[in-house]
């Protein structure tokens, strides 16, 4: 069933996911990116530099959380417009190291909902909410899409 925009409504929840990163995850991201800066891989060298440890690119946790909003309008090319700002990092443990929860990866939650509607121009703006446990990792995450008419 498409969307349509008298389906719709501000700060209705649209869809919601929980997406894990892995290290296998960013090797294949740094690969298909050209980004091999070592903080995405090398715990030493991302410690060295001051980090945590191993971090996900900002870009791929970017691409990861409007992916729901793709899924949901069922159209990519819909996707007009799309900003956020990067809050916080997303450390991606070692799989080999002593907490077996951490093994799988970082956990991201990732909820879109209703921001705006302008029914002049058919678009919605979708507000999305990406955290790891309950930090906000990007903020003014916002997807401009256009809807069908009724």
């Amino acid at each position: 069933m498409a969307v349509t925009f008298t389906d719709l409504s501000v700060g209705q929840e649209l869809a919601s996911t929980t997406l894990r990163l892995n290290r296998a995850d960013l090797v294949r991201y740094a690969g298909a990116s050209g980004d091999l800066n070592p903080i995405h891989w090398n715990d030493r060298f991302a410690t060295d530099v001051g980090l945590p440890g191993v971090i996900a690119h900002g870009m791929l946790t970017m691409g990861a959380a409007v992916q729901l909003v793709t899924e949901w309008i069922g159209d990519p090319t819909a996707i007009l417009d799309y900003q956020t700002r990067f809050a916080a990092m997303v450390p991606v443990p070692d799989p080999a190291g002593s907490n077996p929860a951490e093994a799988e990866g970082a956990e991201l939650s990732i909820v879109a909902t209703v921001g705006k509607l302008d029914e002049a121009a058919s678009t919605a703006r979708v507000d999305l909410t990406v955290t790891l446990g309950e930090e906000k990792v990007l903020t003014k995450a916002q997807a401009l899409v256009r809807v069908a008419a009724a």
